[in-house]
């Protein structure tokens, strides 16, 4: 795939936002980056213990565990939301169409919430986790990928 001047490349993980911009042209593409987020997130076990919920059935007296809340995932979720937002903005601001790289869980995530408006930017979608690659290496990737 050929990245056309001034198209946007967003990588992401669950913790992790690259939002660059190709400064050269389709035949030598150069990644400049825009913005960096970094969300702090630890194990769920470090981020709170508590005990897990329980339920019971008002026709009989049987009690039931909840599953516990994954604080881990919540955390990476809200961070994919913000994650959107910053693309929305850009995609405001640059007018231009986008490729996504993202871990297959936060691609996940990230097209369940996505806007319709956003989704026609969408030049390419890959899943794979490429946030700590090096610009040369993600330039790598985005050639060889096919639609």
């Amino acid at each position: 795939m050929q990245i056309a001047r001034g198209m946007l490349v967003l990588v992401m993980d669950g913790r992790k936002m690259l939002l660059m911009r190709n400064e050269g042209d389709v035949r030598q593409p150069e990644l400049r980056l825009l913005k960096i987020e970094e969300a702090e997130n630890p194990r769920s076990s470090l981020q709170g213990k508590d005990k897990p919920g329980r339920s019971f059935s008002s026709a009989t007296d049987r009690r039931s565990s909840l599953e516990n809340t994954d604080l881990h995932e919540e955390a990476e979720a809200r961070f994919t939301l913000n994650a959107l937002t910053t693309l929305g903005e850009a995609v405001e601001e640059h007018e231009g169409k986008v490729i996504v790289l993202a871990s297959p869980s936060a691609l996940g995530r990230f097209r369940k919430h996505r806007t319709d408006g956003l989704k026609d930017h969408i030049a390419a979608e890959i899943g794979k986790d490429v946030v700590n690659h090096t610009p040369d290496d993600i330039l790598k990737i985005i050639a060889a990928y096919e639609p």
